[in-house]
């Protein structure tokens, strides 16, 4: 029933992404269009609106260590790393899909990325994206849940990314999120749960940029011992492909994981370090 819901979400997604992509053809001139107001495909935490062209295949390797808070006695977090493995596929320029591993929780997941406005020069202000996604939770354990279904290890995303190029070097996007797990793990905690994401860029030099984002929780549970994730992260441009390094409280890398299980707190020093590494076929 909540994949049902799910697509039928995304289906007028699909739909206004297909009259974009029509309207670019019938212009036939990209010079109206802004440049990518991000050049990562994630901000830091949070999707951007940076798309994969046509044809390409995206590899990404996330890495997220352990808390830097014990010091020597993790390596700074060395010894409790997270990992996660993420292949995005351009099917147009405006419609990518994606499979990926996470080490975090046994996590497979699969992603739709529908672009539905590109900022024009002048006239539209904003680049609208939709982002929806579909986990599941490999690590729960049937001896633990005797009564654990298939359908208890789901989990669903779907995301509308609006972003702003202000200049060559400043962007902006914001991020209203909805995203549900069939099997949470507080018993006050509803399933289905709401957040705000906030996130920018500033370029600080020909190659370097300052990127930061920060996710909202709207309607988590009083007694949650879980933080809203905040991130501060570098984009360095190296031969055409970008290399990010990352602090934030939280370790997992999926939405629902870093908006719903950031564990984190930037005030007693206990974040987790991090790095994209992405190649292009």
């Amino acid at each position: 029933m909540r994949a049902l819901f799910l697509i039928a979400l995304l289906l007028p997604v699909w739909g206004f992404a297909q009259d974009d992509l029509l309207a670019e053809i019938d212009t036939n001139d990209v010079k109206d269009f802004e440049s990518a107001a991000f050049k990562g495909l994630k901000i830091v935490n949070f999707e951007s609106t940076k798309m994969v062209s046509k044809k390409e295949l995206y590899f990404v390797v996330s890495h997220r260590f352990g808390s830097i808070k014990p010091g020597f006695e993790d390596f700074f977090g060395l010894d409790q790393a997270v990992t996660r493995l993420n292949f995005i596929y351009g099917i147009t320029d405006g419609i990518n899909i994606g499979v990926s591993r996470s080490s975090f929780l046994k996590t497979y997941e699969s992603s739709l990325k529908l672009r539905l406005v590109r900022q024009r020069k002048a006239g539209f202000p904003f680049a609208v994206v939709g982002f929806g996604t579909l986990l599941i939770n490999g690590a729960l354990d049937q001896d633990n849940l005797p009564g654990l279904e298939f359908e208890n290890r789901l989990g669903y995303t779907a995301q509308v990314l609006i972003a702003k190029k202000f200049n060559k070097n400043f962007s902006l996007e914001l991020i209203p999120t909805f995203f549900h797990e069939n099997l949470v793990q507080l018993d006050e905690q509803e399933n289905s749960q709401y957040a705000i994401g906030f996130g920018g860029r500033h370029k600080i030099s020909k190659r370097v940029s300052l990127n930061i984002d920060y996710g909202l929780h709207l309607n988590r549970a009083d007694n949650s011992p879980f933080s809203n994730p905040l991130s501060v992260g570098f984009d360095i441009e190296t031969g055409g492909h970008v290399f990010q390094l990352h602090f934030t409280n939280a370790q997992p890398m999926n939405t629902n994981g870093f908006l719903g299980r950031a564990t984190g707190d930037w005030s007693t020093g206990d974040i987790f370090f991090g790095f994209n590494l992405s190649r292009v076929f």
